[in-house]
């Protein structure tokens, strides 16, 4: 008995590594798409875009160690939650390696530099607080911690209106000169990735609060107002 709790325990941690390696690799994929957008660094990019890989193989691993431990332990309560929510977590952090990679793949396709400094600050401003978000939420994640979980939830609506922000900031450069335009649509793809980052780290944190309490919110989560919202393109 006592071996094969031990054995079921070595296999709880195990999962829980693997959610934390996956994390580990989104938050470098994210660090490094934005890096190589800034600096137009299509090198950078492509080993991105070549990590998205073992992301995703992660993943999966993740997932069907989470089946097959339901299957043979056929958990109940806390460590069915654990197990749960740690695939749900491994599906955000899996998205999350995606849009790291649309983000890079966008690099290929600008030529030259920006035109104007400015044009490129408020990604990175935002992409900073999405990282911040995504560390916290994991963080919270290894600790199961549920008030840095719910602060996390708290700031949603803090990308949300950066986006927004930005959003219009871009369309005010296009107006102004013609030749921002290619650039700026770019951007535009890329900010709308980084919000969406910023929604898994949401997603993530309410994982972490099922985790801990067994509860999920009742309330909707915090967003800005985004009434431009039916003017954007949703990037592919």
């Amino acid at each position: 008995m006592e071996h094969t709790v031990s054995a079921y325990e070595d296999e709880l941690k195990q999962l829980a590594r693997r959610v934390t390696e996956i994390g580990g690799l989104a938050e470098r994929a994210v660090a490094d798409s934005v890096q190589a957008l800034t600096r137009i660094d299509v090198e950078l990019a492509r080993k991105v875009v070549a990590g998205d890989a073992q992301i995703d193989a992660l993943q999966h691993i993740t997932e069907d160690l989470a089946i097959l431990t339901i299957a043979k332990r056929q958990p109940m309560a806390v460590d069915l939650r654990e197990i749960v929510g740690a695939m749900r977590i491994a599906g955000d952090l899996e998205r999350v390696g995606d849009l790291a990679k649309n983000i890079a793949k966008r690099v290929a396709a600008i030529s030259g530099s920006f035109p104007n400094k400015q044009l490129v600050t408020g990604v990175e401003h935002l992409a900073e607080i999405a990282l911040l978000q995504l560390k916290t939420v994991l963080d919270a994640y290894g600790s199961r911690d549920d008030k840095a979980a719910h602060l996390v939830r708290q700031r949603d609506d803090e990308i949300d209106a950066l986006y927004t922000s930005l959003f219009r900031e871009l369309l005010t450069y296009m107006m102004e000169d013609p030749r921002n335009i290619s650039f700026c649509i770019h951007l535009l793809f890329c900010a709308k990735n980084i919000e969406r980052i910023g929604d898994h780290a949401t997603n993530i944190a309410e994982t972490v609060h099922y985790m801990v309490t067994g509860n999920v919110y009742a309330d909707e989560r915090p967003k800005a107002d985004q009434s431009i919202a039916a003017t954007q393109t949703q990037p592919n």
